[in-house]
């Protein structure tokens, strides 16, 4: 390097911009919409109670991410969104459920209503064009019903403020008039995005999966289920009149409702059914093309022991596969499942056994052709993000029996299916 004469200075200008694109891009090869062979990627669609990708039938076995936006933002945190979407294609994954939304929260992307930052914007971009790179699809949540990252919390307190809000209850955001304009806005602004990466809208994107109305809906303020039931049709039907390539879901937890025979069967216990949902019934919606279910029974009964949750859990997901083929006619995805490091006497061997018997149904659901469509753990993370995890978090290839028994589920949905896989390291191991 010579810098008597100047030369330095633009090599290192040079030097810094190709290192700025590098941790802004870096493995980027921009064939987003390209699968290994050339093809161009397809939408995932669905045939009665199955997905189906480029006219086969496509069982899912994904995780949850949730923090990837939030990652994104900081450009040099963004190795860890590769590191992550990267290790899920190799472990032969297809589907990451994640976080399209920050309301008013650290790094927000909807600042206020209607007001968004473009920084954070371009952080979503990154993630679904980063997806699509390693050849997976995205399960995008739209608004969470929990407090985290803004939820329907914020949204009723921006209404409160401006002086427009009927109530400060939280669940007037399934209820209230602005707020429903709100969130309209939102959905619309986000879905007609186009990506300052892939210059692609995303309702345009078959990197994504499918959009999800909103994180375990809960409408306590009507036990009925009325009120959430006129939200979800209103939203669904909003949602589709702008975006008629994607799926769509609720992101229901599973729970029966007062009216159902089922709450007193299959509900874990009787505040189940008096949160405001009706699994049959939202599910019926017709702008719904696939429902959701969440396992936590660790959670849910805090007396039972492990092998009583374990039964608990094979009647929960039959209980709903049954839904599916037999009443809804729609797959059944369990987006979220779990079991907690707090629980008494806890064991890394009760919790692979716990995710065992929820692969072992999701693959038995596939042999036979049944709604049973997929399952999605709750979380994965990668090294050195402690202050991200939960009681759930993991980093799956830190133990290596894990880290095999996601991989054989992976393998053994793709030879039962001849689902192509796009990372060549994922096809080697199986």
């Amino acid at each position: 390097m010579v810098s008597g004469n100047g030369v330095c200075f633009p090599i290192l200008g040079f030097a810094s911009f190709v290192l700025f694109f590098y941790m802004s891009f870096g493995g980027l090869r921009f064939s987003f919409l390209f699968e290994e062979d050339g093809k161009t990627m397809s939408f995932v669609e669905r045939n009665g109670t199955q997905f189906v990708l480029d006219g086969k039938a496509l069982y899912v076995n994904g995780w949850n991410s949730y923090w990837l936006l939030g990652q994104s933002v900081e450009v040099n945190n963004r190795p860890k969104v590769r590191e992550m979407l990267q290790s899920g294609a190799k472990m032969g994954f297809t589907v990451c459920r994640t976080w399209a939304f920050n309301d008013g929260d650290y790094n927000a992307l909807q600042t206020s209503p209607g007001h968004f930052d473009e920084q954070t914007f371009k952080a979503l971009d990154y993630v679904i064009a980063e997806a699509g790179q390693n050849g997976i699809r995205l399960l995008l949540s739209l608004v969470n019903n929990l407090q985290a990252y803004g939820g329907k919390t914020q949204y009723v307190k921006w209404a409160w403020e401006e002086g427009v809000g009927l109530s400060s209850s939280n669940d007037s955001f399934f209820f209230d008039p602005s707020i429903r304009s709100y969130f309209k806005n939102y959905v619309k602004t986000v879905l007609t995005r186009k990506n300052t990466i892939t210059k692609i809208e995303y309702r345009n994107d078959p990197t994504i999966f499918g959009w999800e109305l909103i994180n375990e809906p809960r409408c306590m303020y009507d036990p009925s289920g009325d009120t959430l039931q006129e939200w979800l049709e209103e939203m669904s039907s909003f949602v589709k009149s702008i975006d008629k390539n994607h799926l769509l879901t609720m992101g229901h937890e599973g729970f029966y409702g007062p009216n159902d025979p089922k709450s007193s069967t299959i509900n874990p216990e009787y505040w189940a059914s008096r949160l405001g949902i009706d699994f049959i019934r939202n599910s019926n919606i017709s702008n719904i093309d696939f429902t959701s279910v969440h396992i936590y029974a660790d959670h849910w009964f805090h007396d039972q022991s492990f092998e009583d949750q374990l039964k608990f859990v094979s009647k929960w997901m039959i209980s709903h596969i049954e839904d599916g083929d037999k009443v809804l006619n729609k797959p059944v995805v369990f987006s979220e499942y779990g079991y907690s490091e707090l629980n008494k006497n806890f064991t890394f061997s009760d919790r692979e056994k716990m995710y065992r018997r929820v692969t072992d149904i999701i693959y038995k659901s596939a042999k036979k052709n049944r709604s049973g469509a997929g399952a999605l753990v709750w979380q994965f993370l990668v090294g050195g993000m402690s202050e991200f995890s939960d009681e759930y978090g993991m980093v799956p290839w830190e133990s290596s029996s894990t880290h095999s028994l996601f991989i054989e589920q992976s393998c053994r949905l793709a030879k039962l299916k001849g689902l192509p896989q796009q990372d060549s390291s994922f096809k080697d191991l199986c």
